[in-house]
Parts: C-alpha cells; sequence; structure tokens
C-alpha cells in the first residue's frame, strides 16, 4: 500500500478537480481543505493512533482543582492518581455537581477518588486551559496519569506523511473532494452538477463504514468485544 504523500495528494486532487496543480486559486485553499479533510475524518473514526498518555501534572495539597492546557487533550478518557508507593488507583468519572455536594468545603482531604470536567479558564473561555475538579480533595502532592486524545500531525509540505494519508488515503481524497466541491460552486441544486458534492459524500459515507469497523477492531470493540470483523453468518454470541 503506498498511501499518499503531500506532493502526489495535491496532484492527485488537481486532477480530480480538473484544476492545474500551480493554480494560485487552488493552491490558496489546499491548508484549509486538508483541515476539512482531516477534522472530519478524526471526529468520525476516534483513531487508537490518537490515544496518548500523559505523566507530567501533579496535585498539589489541599487544592482539588487541576487545570491543564486546551491542547493537551482533546477528550480526556481516564485520569489516574499515584501514591508516594507509585501505586496507580484510577479515578471514576461523575457529574461536578456530586464532587461539590459530597466534598464540599469542611469535608475531609484524602485521596481522590472522582473527577469530573469543570470547565474552561474564565480568562480565555477555555481556548488557553481547562479546569477538572477532584474528589476527596488531595491530602498530598500526588502524582497523575492522564490518557485522552489529541489531534494528529496535519498533511503539509514539509509533514509529507501522515496516519491518515498512508492508511487512509481513500477516505482523505473524498473528504477533500467534498471540500474542493464548494471550490467549484458545485455544493448547491442550483449548479452545473448539484449531484457533484453529494457524489463524495456518498463514497465518504461508504469508506468511513469500513474505517469504522476496523478502528473498533485495534481496540477489541468489535464483535463480542473482540478483534474480529463482523461475521453476519455467526451473530449469536457463544456460550
Amino acid at each position: 500500500m503506498a498511501g499518499l504523500t503531500y506532493s502526489t495528494y495535491v496532484q492527485q486532487i488537481a486532477t480530480m478537480a480538473v484544476v492545474s496543480a500551480t493554480d494560485p486559486n487552488f493552491t490558496i485553499i489546499i491548508p484549509s481543505m486538508i483541515d476539512y479533510a482531516e477534522l472530519r475524518i478524526q471526529r468520525d473514526l476516534d483513531f487508537l493512533s490518537t490515544q496518548i498518555s500523559n505523566s507530567s501534572y501533579a496535585f498539589t495539597s489541599g487544592n482539588n482543582i487541576l487545570t491543564i492546557p486546551t491542547s493537551s487533550f482533546i477528550t480526556l478518557q481516564t485520569f489516574e492518581v499515584i501514591n508516594g508507593l507509585g501505586v496507580s488507583t484510577p479515578l471514576l468519572s461523575v457529574a461536578k455537581e456530586y464532587i461539590q455536594n459530597v466534598y464540599g468545603s469542611g469535608g475531609a482531604n484524602g485521596l481522590p477518588q472522582y473527577f469530573a470536567v469543570y470547565g474552561g479558564d474564565s480568562a480565555t473561555t477555555g481556548t488557553t486551559s481547562q479546569n477538572i475538579i477532584v474528589g476527596p480533595t488531595p491530602d498530598s502532592a500526588y502524582s497523575l496519569r492522564l490518557t485522552g486524545t489529541v489531534r494528529s500531525a496535519s498533511l503539509s509540505a514539509t509533514n509529507t506523511t501522515t496516519f491518515i494519508s498512508v492508511y487512509l488515503p481513500d477516505l482523505l481524497i473524498m473528504a477533500s473532494m467534498i471540500y474542493i466541491s464548494a471550490y467549484q460552486r458545485n455544493f448547491g441544486r442550483q449548479n452545473d452538477d448539484p449531484q457533484m458534492a453529494q457524489s463524495y459524500e456518498s463514497q465518504y459515507q461508504a469508506l468511513k463504514a469500513g474505517a469504522l469497523v476496523e478502528e473498533n477492531r485495534k481496540k477489541f470493540e468489535a464483535a463480542a468485544w473482540t478483534s474480529y470483523s463482523p461475521a453476519p453468518t455467526a451473530t449469536p454470541m457463544r456460550g
């Protein structure tokens, strides 16, 4: 599987769009076209490859709010507290109202057991950082391990290949052609080819369905929580 590099991607889109790859009107929209395609694919598929672990944060004693940069995670998935002996304790996700009511002022401090997303920083309305509240309030400077999803590196002239361009080149092309349909003014029913965007959208949805199954298989979230492809003739669970 050859996949796509930045140059072959640009050339293929230009060929399918019947436009010169060096056309200034085309080249100026390439970054926005890549953003549209990559962001849509990542929101649809929740890649295993974009799930990371970060152990650079720690609690301070007596403070039940943890502030982390918004850029650290797109979605937070798991939260672990590590004590001085290196023992890890996973925290349970709850509503922030539960922590506020059960572990409000006057409550005993201890090893945190619960966490809740608390919102963005007020100064930049979440552009800079996001807050997480825990309960009980930490009684020591515990180390932390957070896991969650991030955005994958974007395809560009300097970053010539990405996970998406190598392993999902077909999906990348279809998502890009939906965007390019707007550039070609073929996005609505009053245009020369009103079915163009819908045709690429239909192909994108078909390819996405297969890619979604594959991502679920990687995470052992396919049929019966296995890594195998769904088998229509063997759908009842065994045992």
